[in-house]
């Protein structure tokens, strides 16, 4: 199992703003587990959790989000104006063993 973190670290005052957007945003995407925000370490983080069975899979899933779906269209439509709300963002991808 692959577990991947983007982490996004906001501008000060943004982050449950862009959690909020996230949730609503990826509501019936199944590989997203998890939004969490802060509440100790570095301040003003945001971090997706999502699941993949393997690399590939995660590598395949871009493809649906490339994809002119109703889902998509309505993401894109909540995510506007998102870049504007963080300062910087990272992503990891861990391996389970």
């Amino acid at each position: 199992m692959i577990i991947v973190h983007d982490i996004f670290v906001c501008k000060p005052g943004n982050a449950s703003k862009l959690a909020k957007k996230f949730k609503e945003a990826m509501t019936g995407y199944s590989e997203i587990k998890h939004i969490m925000t802060d509440v100790t370490g570095q301040f003003n983080r945001v971090i997706l959790v999502s699941e993949y069975e393997s690399l590939t899979t995660y590598e395949q899933s871009w493809k649906k989000y490339e994809e002119d779906t109703e889902a998509n269209r309505k993401m894109q439509e909540v995510m506007q104006g998102y870049t504007d709300m963080y300062l910087t963002g990272s992503r990891e991808i861990f391996k389970v063993w």
